[in-house]
């Protein structure tokens, strides 16, 4: 890979193996060809450096370029292709449609896609569990127009070679295979959305992307102490 060159030194990326949000940071880094140094956060326990860095959202991913952070995942994509324009391939497409229709999309697996699946596993109640699952599928349904309007019939959201979109969305890949066993229902059918489920495949199977997206079995164990957590400060309110 590439060094971290023309700036302010070192690239550092504070993360938590679960998260999407850091999987898709990872993913761009991998896609970029940028060294870089991934530090596992305790988010029981958060660190001071973290808190530090990310004062306002106390969230991971914050990457450290040098001593300054960058804060929030799609932030981050877009700062290294802006910040490394020689490194790699550009993330975000060249024309300024489709870097637009790039953004909103991924606005939507955000704001859409991401909120629903939380809903589906912590909502307070089953019907609340039952009516976001429901809308899971909606947002997935949705994206799978997406990606034959977005693909123009090739491999990837951005055609050819994997971008913004691709990467947006990669980072949920882990989940997304999980969810049957997190949330009781599958989201990437490839009966129901045959697209998104081949292009999930095709993206899982990228060397940049092998070794960022965890497995479905440590996914679903996780997403389970998530729901026990959620159950148990539900009960002691």
């Amino acid at each position: 890979m590439a060094t971290a060159g023309g700036g302010a030194g070192k690239l550092k990326l504070l993360g938590a193996w679960p998260s999407p949000f850091v999987n898709r940071v990872r993913v761009a880094l991998h896609l970029k060809g940028l060294e870089y140094e991934n530090v596992e956060e305790d988010l029981t326990n958060k660190s001071d450096l973290l808190l530090a860095s990310n004062p306002v959202h106390k969230k991971v991913p914050v990457l450290l370029h040098g001593d300054r952070p960058v804060s929030e995942s799609l932030v981050i994509v877009e700062y290294l292709d802006d910040a490394f324009p020689g490194a790699g391939q550009a993330l975000l497409p060249a024309d300024p449609y489709e870097r637009a229709a790039a953004r909103f999309w991924a606005a939507y697996v955000d704001g859409k896609l991401h909120g629903m699946m939380v809903k589906a596993i912590l909502g307070a109640t089953e019907e609340e569990r039952a009516a976001a699952t429901a809308d899971a599928l909606a947002a997935m349904d949705t994206l799978e127009g997406a990606f034959a309007e977005c693909s123009g019939g090739k491999e990837f959201f951005a055609g050819d070679a994997p971008g913004y979109l691709d990467v947006a969305l990669g980072g949920f890949i882990g989940w997304l295979r999980a969810w049957d066993k997190v949330g009781g229902v599958k989201l990437l059918d490839a009966g129901r959305i045959p697209r998104l489920a081949a292009w999930a495949d095709r993206f899982a199977a990228l060397d940049v992307a092998k070794e960022v997206i965890p497995d479905p079995d440590h996914i679903a164990e996780f997403g389970k102490v998530l729901q026990a957590r959620s159950a148990a400060a539900a009960a002691g309110n």
